[in-house]
């Protein structure tokens, strides 16, 4: 019934690579071999023929490059605002936990910043009172957002 023709003869696959490099589409390549356009993609995919990203990966580096063009998410831009001024820290102070609490003390009013560790003897939280709207004092605020720590690991 049907003749065993084969679909990539020597000839398609040079009409092929002429058209490909004349830079027509896929489907018109097709429709001048007399194949399906399927058959175009996969037959210069087996080739190694390709025009450059595809839309997939050009929408993946837009979106790459609007995500790095962001900058750091505004509540970590504002905490930092609170403890840094370009880049050096407004209180320079040495953190000192006069007020430790346990876990059961623990408020909104009292630093979150945990001293030694968990389940250990004299495990606490710093308890000083933190800066407004952070959960830590602004010793422990400058141990926990630094400027620019974001962008670094990135690039790591």
């Amino acid at each position: 019934m049907f003749a065993n023709i084969p679909t990539w003869t020597t000839e398609r696959v040079e009409l092929l690579k002429q058209h490909f490099e004349a830079g027509l589409s896929c489907r018109d390549i097709a429709a001048q071999i007399g194949v399906s356009r399927n058959a175009v993609i996969g037959k210069l995919t087996r080739l190694g023929l390709t025009r450059g990203p595809t839309n997939v990966e050009q929408r993946l580096q837009a979106s790459t490059k609007e995500r790095g063009a962001k900058s750091v998410p505004r509540a970590q831009y504002r905490m930092l605002q609170v403890v840094y001024e370009n880049g050096t820290p407004v209180i320079d102070a040495p953190i000192a936990s006069e007020q430790t609490c346990s876990l059961l003390e623990l408020s909104e009013e009292r630093c979150r910043w945990p001293i030694s560790t968990p389940g250990e003897e004299g495990f606490c939280f710093c308890g000083n009172t933190p800066l407004k709207g952070l959960p830590y004092c602004a010793g422990h605020t400058r141990l926990a957002y630094k400027p620019g720590s974001r962008q670094r690991m990135a690039r790591a």
